[in-house]
């Protein structure tokens, strides 16, 4: 039997000890944290017999999230002392719920609701198109975003991954150029709710994502956008962990690697780090095959010279690039719903989205949990760190704890009590920040950032399988088909570094399963053309806009 170390215990790694442990490998997953689920993971907010959560911020299940979606679908619930057969009996995947709307926010105005459940007749395809491209956004402006999003669809992958990644999603939509109205609601469209930066971000990656997001609400067979109908770890992650026990996995939490040791061909070993308890520290933990699924913040520091040397690509991952996005949980008196969705705040210096979380909590009882008085829950995440609020002047990296709170429940009362007082400081029982938000002398550091896509980086991403025979990652920073800093690239990332093992030891069965992003077939005949002038040397027909109309006009003519 190959025997496997995971070292992490988050989206990816543990992806990939499912995989593993369920085609019958020996698996051991160390984890330096006192709880499963990476950057994913929830945690009590006190020691008390049933407390209230908190987390990094709010759980979100875009349609495209195949492979996660997958998995979640794959771990049973217990069925009284055992689980229950995943064909017959309740999975994790019953624990998702689908949201129908979301509220656009705005401190001048009502706001603007638009619907994210599927569309079931021409009328509802309008209205769901209108607050996007018709309500709020010049024509000519929708013309040229149509264009863009052509230009993208009509594209070969090899133009993607070379001339479209090298371009940001701010220059190929002409942002500078285009109206307020355009910059506000679409150029940051998926900066709300992804760590996708328009700005810096690659035109192939912050491109492809707003399509599949779009396209996802075009599905009548998928839900447009599910959420966790409790906190992350009792509803998902706990469950997977107990699972993977029944199936053989070992786990040490609160045990940290502190190094992986390399022989100039293969890992020979991971050192158990100071603070590890079983195996001790100074422990070597030995195995046939390493998974490496620690986050893109930590990984440079496992790859000495000889590895990256001997795998160049492992040198790489060290020019990829962070940046902050974290959440607050405000703990309330009353159960403010809003929407059956997320609330995304236009207006909000510091790019706040939020989501009332007792309307879907709903095996979670937030009135039975902590302090009597609680009996709703608004968990706000802030994308923008760098831009001065307006309560004290300030970006949110340059203030306290007590500051970052203070400052958001401003920005977003703000936005939701232009009509009526939605929000009131008599409301505010209590806060949970994100921990991995430490104060400083200078203000706070983030000790848990986000990996973010920037201009030119899909050729800093390594495959899962690198080039160390024994080695492979599994983290959201590996190579995926979404190249999206997410659960979904993680879980990816997880089932790639599992296949690259099975395929190693021969194994003779079915491998994990990998979707690509799917986009219209009506457009495969295009990429194929596109295919043949990549190769010629020759640009795309809409590389200059105005030549996009004869593209459309070929288009109708094979509708």
């Amino acid at each position: 039997m190959t025997n496997v170390v995971v070292v992490g215990g988050g989206i990816g790694g543990l992806s990939a000890a499912h995989e593993l442990a369920q085609r019958g490998f020996d698996v051991t997953v160390f984890e330096a944290n006192d709880r499963f689920g990476g950057k994913a993971r929830s945690m009590p907010i006190d020691d008390g017999p049933e407390p209230l959560h908190g987390e990094h911020g709010f759980r979100f299940f875009p349609a495209f999230y195949r492979h996660v979606a997958d998995t979640m679908d794959r771990i049973p619930l217990r069925d009284g002392d055992g689980f229950a057969d995943t064909e017959d009996g309740p999975t994790v995947a019953d624990n998702l719920v689908e949201t129908e709307a979301t509220l656009v926010a705005s401190t001048t105005g009502p706001g603007n609701v638009a619907s994210v459940a599927t569309p079931e007749s021409i009328s509802e395809w309008i209205e769901t198109l209108r607050p996007a491209f018709v309500d709020e956004l010049p024509r000519k402006d929708v013309r040229y975003l149509i264009e863009r999003l052509l230009y993208l669809l009509t594209a070969c992958e090899k133009r993607r991954e070379t001339e479209l990644d090298d371009v940001s999603w701010w220059e190929f939509i002409d942002a500078d150029n285009r109206s307020e109205e355009f910059r506000d609601r679409l150029a940051y469209a998926t900066q709300s709710l992804v760590a996708l930066r328009p700005q810096l971000g690659s035109a192939r990656t912050i491109g492809t994502i707003y399509l599949q997001l779009l396209f996802g609400q075009f599905d009548p067979t998928t839900p447009t956008e599910r959420v966790l109908n409790g906190p992350t770890n009792e509803v998902w992650i706990d469950p997977w962990v107990d699972y993977l026990k029944s199936r053989g996995v070992t786990f040490h939490v609160d045990t940290p690697i502190d190094r992986l040791e390399f022989d100039g061909r293969r890992i020979t070993g991971a050192v158990v780090a100071e603070g590890g308890a079983v195996p001790g520290a100074g422990e070597t933990v030995t195995a046939d095959e390493y998974v490496l699924a620690v986050p893109v913040e930590v990984a440079p520091g496992f790859v000495t010279p000889e590895m990256a040397t001997a795998a160049p690509e492992l040198g790489r991952i060290g020019n990829l690039d962070t940046a902050w996005m974290n959440g607050i949980q405000f703990y309330l008196t009353e159960d403010v719903e809003l929407v059956t969705g997320h609330q995304v705040y236009a207006d909000a210096p510091w790019a706040l989205t939020s989501i009332s979380q007792r309307q879907f909590w709903t095996g979670y009882d937030v009135g039975s949990r902590g302090s009597e008085e609680v009996e709703g829950v608004l968990s706000v995440i802030a994308s923008d760190w760098d831009t001065p609020g307006p309560l004290y002047g300030k970006p949110a990296r340059e203030c306290t704890r007590e500051e970052i709170a203070e400052e958001i429940w401003a920005q977003v009362k703000a936005h939701l009590n232009v009509v009526d007082e939605t929000l009131s400081d008599d409301m505010l029982v209590d806060w949970f920040l994100d921990p991995a938000i430490v104060e400083t002398e200078d203000g706070v550091e983030n000790r848990s950032p986000l990996l973010i896509n920037t201009v030119g980086s899909l050729r800093n991403r390594p495959p899962a399988n690198a080039g160390i025979e024994n080695l492979t990652l599994a983290s959201d920073y590996v190579r995926t088909n979404s190249d999206l800093a997410s659960m979904e690239s993680a879980n990816e990332a997880g089932r790639r570094a599992a296949n690259a093992i099975l395929d190693r030891a021969g194994y003779p069965g079915r491998r994990a399963r990998i979707w690509k992003l799917e986009e219209p077939a009506l457009f495969e005949a295009f990429k194929r053309q596109d295919r043949i002038r990549y190769r010629l040397g020759l640009p795309h027909p809409a590389e200059v806009t105005q030549s996009v109309r004869g593209l459309r006009t070929r288009l109708r003519g094979q509708v």
